[in-house]
C-alpha cells in the first residue's frame, strides 16, 4: 500500500500531444539513431489501438495528422530520448524532409492484428543499413531492439510480466483500500499531483490562446462566459474538455499522462481542479482527490486495456473523477461504491474510434456522467447490483466492464478500423 504514490509517479508522464503518435515518434526517432545517411524506407507494423489512435490525429509542431507522419516526422527530427515529448524539436524544415519521404512512397503502415495490447514495430533502412525498434505493453517500453541483423536489446515481450506494465500490482488492492490510501497518506507523499493539474490546465489555455478550442468556447458560454463561474460542473467541463480538445487539435504543449494517455490524466485531475477552485477546497482536499481519481482511473484501465474499442477515457477517468467528487463531498464507503456502479450503468460500451477532436464530446459526456454518478451516490441513489454487468462487489463490476472491453468488444474493434481505413492512411 505504502507504494500506491509510487505506482502513479512511475506511471505518470509528461506526453507532448495525444500519446500514439508520440509514441511512433519515439520508436521511430529511435530506429533513425541506430543509422546514418539517407533514410530510404520507413516500415510501421502497429496493433489496431495504436493504428486507429493515431490514424487521424493531430502532430504538435506540424499540420500534418496520422500514423505515417508520426513516424516520418520522427525519424527526420524527433528525439527518442523525450520518450513521449519525442516530438517536441520537430522544426518547419523536418516537416519538408518528412513531406519528401511520405510523397516518396517511402513509408508503409501496417495493421498487425486486432488487439488492445500495445504493438509499435519501427524499421528504419539508410545508407549505413536498418535499424528496428519494437514497444510492447506499454507505450515507450522497448522491448527488441536490432541493428544490421544485432539483437541490442531484447526483453519478454509480455506487457504484463515482462516489465511494461509498472501499474499491474494495483490489482491486488481492493478498491476499499485504494480509496482509504488516498484518504490517509502522507500529503508529502501526495504533493506532486499539483503538477499533473497544472500541466493540463497550461494546455487548455494554450489552446484557448491559439483559438484551437471552438468547442469549448461554447462550454464557456454555457458557463456565463467564465472560464470559472460559482458552477463546479459547468466549469469542470470547460477545462477538462477543453484541454482535450487542445491536445487533439495538436496544441505543442503537454498534458500529465496516466496510462498512457493524456486524455485519461486530463480528466482525471481537471474536473477535480475545478471543483476544488469553485468550491475554495483546501490543498489536503485536493491532494487527496486527485490521488483517488489517479488510482481508480489506473485500477480500471488494467482490467479494460490501454486501447481498446472501449473509450476508456471517459469510461476509467469517469470512475475516478466520481470517487473524487464523493470525497469532495464528504461520502461515506458505500457512496463510492454506488457511483462506480452509475458509471458502469451508463459509460460502458462508449466507443473509442481514435484520437480527434470527437474526444472532446466523449470528455463532456464523462465529465457529466462523473458528476451525475456521484451527485445520485450522494443522496443514496445507484443502479442495483442485480443488473446488467454490475456485480456483487465494486471489483467485480470493474473487472466486467473490463470484460465487455476485451474480448467482448473485440469485433467492434475490427469494425471500427475497417471503417476508418475506408478513408486515406
Amino acid at each position: 500500500m505504502s507504494k500506491l504514490c509510487d505506482l502513479i509517479r512511475v506511471d505518470m508522464k509528461p506526453a507532448f500531444g495525444v500519446t500514439e503518435p508520440g509514441a511512433i515518434a519515439f520508436a521511430a526517432a529511435y530506429a533513425r539513431s541506430l543509422t546514418s545517411g539517407e533514410i530510404s524506407a520507413i516500415t510501421l507494423d502497429l496493433n489496431s489501438g495504436i493504428y486507429k489512435n493515431a490514424f487521424t490525429c493531430g502532430i504538435p509542431n506540424s499540420e500534418e495528422l496520422g500514423n505515417a507522419w508520426s513516424a516520418a516526422l520522427g525519424a527526420v527530427g524527433g528525439d527518442h530520448t523525450l520518450l513521449l515529448e519525442a516530438l517536441r524539436p520537430v522544426t518547419p524544415e523536418d516537416n519538408e524532409r518528412a513531406r519528401a519521404l511520405i510523397e516518396g512512397g517511402r513509408v508503409t503502415v501496417r495493421l498487425d492484428g486486432i488487439s488492445s495490447s500495445i504493438l509499435i514495430r519501427v524499421r528504419v533502412e539508410a545508407e549505413s543499413g536498418y535499424g528496428e525498434v519494437t514497444c510492447r505493453g506499454s507505450h515507450t517500453n522497448v522491448v527488441r531492439v536490432e541493428q544490421n541483423g544485432t539483437v541490442l536489446v531484447e526483453k519478454q515481450e509480455n506487457g504484463q510480466s515482462g516489465g511494461g506494465d509498472p501499474c499491474a500490482a494495483i490489482c491486488d488492492c481492493t478498491v476499499h483500500e485504494l480509496i482509504e490510501y488516498a484518504k490517509t497518506a502522507p500529503l508529502s507523499d501526495l504533493a506532486f499531483l499539483r503538477e499533473a493539474a497544472e500541466m493540463n490546465l497550461a494546455l487548455f489555455e494554450q489552446g484557448r490562446a491559439e483559438g484551437k478550442t471552438p468547442i469549448t468556447e461554447q462550454l464557456i458560454l454555457q458557463n456565463g462566459g467564465e472560464v470559472f463561474s460559482c458552477d463546479a460542473h459547468r466549469s469542470a467541463r470547460v477545462i477538462a474538455c477543453g484541454a482535450i480538445e487542445a491536445r487533439t487539435n495538436a496544441v505543442a504543449r503537454p498534458a500529465m499522462s496516466i496510462t498512457g494517455s493524456g486524455s485519461h490524466g486530463i480528466l482525471a485531475t481537471l474536473p477535480l481542479y475545478a471543483c476544488c477552485t469553485v468550491d475554495s477546497c483546501s490543498e489536503e482536499q485536493l491532494l487527496r482527490a486527485l490521488a483517488m481519481s489517479l488510482l481508480m482511473t489506473i485500477y480500471v484501465k488494467e482490467y479494460s486495456g490501454r486501447l481498446s474499442a472501449l473509450c476508456g477515457c471517459a469510461l476509467a477517468a469517469g470512475v475516478g473523477t466520481a470517487c473524487g467528487i464523493v470525497y469532495l463531498h464528504g461520502g461515506d464507503a458505500q457512496a463510492y461504491v454506488r457511483a462506480i456502479n452509475n458509471i458502469a450503468s451508463s459509460l460502458t460500451g462508449m466507443i473509442c474510434h481514435g484520437g480527434n477532436p470527437g474526444c472532446t464530446l466523449k470528455a463532456l459526456t464523462g465529465v457529466d456522467a462523473a458528476f451525475s454518478a456521484a451527485e445520485l451516490a450522494l443522496a443514496g441513489v445507484s443502479v442495483d447490483e442485480i443488473h446488467g454487468i454490475l456485480g456483487a462487489s465494486p471489483e467485480r463490476t470493474i473487472q466486467n466492464m473490463g470484460l465487455v472491453s476485451s474480448p467482448g468488444m473485440s469485433e467492434t474493434e475490427g469494425t471500427i478500423v475497417g471503417i476508418m481505413r475506408e478513408h486515406k492512411e
